[in-house]
């Protein structure tokens, strides 16, 4: 540690709409104090693509914008959405397809029960809740392959259909079995393989293979158990490597029970570094509370620890995390501004 900056990082900042500029802020302010101490440095590029953005200008992600990101080392994303765009608009032209660009095939999602908080189930101990759920970000239901006809008759027909690909589960279980062997060593594949007998299939022959590679214990559980479980014995679970859908909905029931979506951080990763990752909290714009000063900034604050581990300073994302604990363990503060002046007092007494 020291003033000496042996590294230096391009960070794209996208604070978006409603809370994310406020909670963003409050992020860049925790990784810059801990880049000062750790001797590297962040450019942060700012770009305002959201909604307001797209009420401006009609334009979600223009192409000159895209090719600028690709130069990053990271995005840092607060949130995007606004009642005034209509569903579909930015999930599909900013998020989705910033995930099938920049090839952003896992989504990272832990779930961490932290002290001063007590979850949605009062018999969890903080050691019953720690684990991860790698989602693959690229494919399944959300590829968007699928379509409808005769549309607003009685014979309209709407399909979705789900992509599965030998590459893309592989990539993904891979990554799941990878970071299961620097945890517990136990894995856990979640999907529905006794009705969707096709996707499943391959899934679990994918899943054998690599756990077996990589030395790591592997168990299976159908989406709905699974569920189940995660309410009644978390325990049970350390990594869960699943399927886009199964993913989303597995990650926000992790995010209930560990706090909130307030405290949820998400990382949507390329580990092959051939272009940046995005981390983002998950907890949308919350336009009904945007410029109270109520906004919790600790999924961002998490976001942006799991964007310096992901840039090869875990010490660091370490004092982030451990700042957020710290924090609640404290009481949570009440406005964004004392949630600010609470991590930076952490910080700086952990330094």
């Amino acid at each position: 540690m020291g003033d000496h900056v042996t590294s230096q990082y391009a960070v794209a900042h996208v604070p978006g709409d409603g809370v994310g500029p406020e909670v963003t802020e409050v992020a860049r302010h925790c990784v810059d104090l801990v880049a000062a101490r750790y001797g590297f440095g962040v450019q942060w590029r700012p770009y305002p693509l959201g909604a307001r953005h797209y009420l401006q200008t009609g334009e979600v992600l223009p192409d000159p914008v895209l090719a600028e990101l690709r130069t990053a080392d990271a995005v840092l994303l607060g949130a995007v959405g606004s009642p005034d765009v209509p569903p579909g608009v930015l999930e599909r032209g900013l998020l989705l397809r910033l995930r099938a660009e920049l090839d952003l095939y896992v989504n990272l999602r832990p779930s961490k029960l932290r002290p001063g908080v007590a979850g949605a189930v009062g018999k969890h101990k903080l050691e019953d809740l720690d684990l991860v759920i790698v989602r693959e970000n690229t494919e399944g239901l959300y590829a968007g392959a699928g379509g409808t006809v005769h549309r607003g008759t009685q014979f309209e027909n709407a399909t979705e259909e789900s992509l599965n690909t030998y590459a893309g589960v592989r990539r993904c279980v891979r990554y799941a079995a990878e970071l299961a062997a620097r945890r517990s060593g136990r894995l856990t594949l979640v999907h529905k393989t006794n009705v969707l007998t096709h996707a499943g299939a391959l899934w679990q022959r994918v899943a054998t293979e690599v756990a077996a590679g990589a030395g790591v214990q592997l168990s299976y559980a159908h989406v709905d158990a699974a569920c189940l479980w995660l309410v009644d014995d978390p325990a049970r679970f350390d990594v869960i490597v699943t399927d886009n859908l199964f993913g989303d909905i597995l990650s926000d029931l992790g995010a209930a029970l560990t706090g909130g979506l307030g405290l949820a951080p998400s990382g949507n990763l390329n580990p092959d570094r051939t272009g940046p990752s995005v981390f983002e909290p998950v907890h949308g714009s919350a336009p009904d509370i945007a410029g109270t000063g109520r906004a919790n900034p600790a999924g961002a604050v998490l976001s942006a620890g799991l964007m310096l581990d992901h840039l090869g300073q875990p010490a660091a994302a370490a004092e982030l995390d451990a700042a957020v604990s710290a924090v609640l363990a404290d009481g949570a503060p009440a406005t964004t501004a004392e949630w600010e002046k609470s991590l930076q007092a952490h910080l700086e007494g952990a330094g």
